[in-house]
């Protein structure tokens, strides 16, 4: 006779999404702290942006500013902001795999769990 499969724990499931759902609200806290620097133009202009994917510091080398060309700035600004953002993503994915142990959590946003 086939062994019957053993039906999951559902109270030490539950124990494991909430110990992994701590685990991501502590590393998303953790990335705010978290700062990715990109630049563009050979270093005229500087981004930082922290792991929460927020822009906090832009710095543009006075020798970048050209009255006549403002739009090369507008490019080297626009490219440096861009991969600062991506620079914060791989860092937040990074991060949340950490968190997550690396399962890919975005089917449990179905669930109505908070956090997730």
């Amino acid at each position: 006779m086939p062994k019957q499969p053993r039906m999951p724990n559902m109270q030490q499931m539950m124990q494991q999404v909430q110990k992994m759902q701590k685990d991501i609200e502590v590393a998303q806290e953790e990335l705010k702290n978290e700062v990715v620097e990109a630049s563009a133009g050979g270093g005229m202009v500087t981004v930082k942006v922290s792991g929460d994917q927020v822009l906090r510091e832009v710095r543009i080398d006075p020798a970048a500013v050209d009255p006549q060309d403002v739009e090369i700035l507008a490019d080297m600004v626009l490219a440096a902001v861009n991969e600062g953002l991506r620079k914060a993503q791989e860092l937040a994915a990074s991060k949340m795999g950490g968190a997550t142990g690396g399962l890919d959590v975005g089917g449990l946003g179905d669930l109505g769990l908070p956090g997730l």
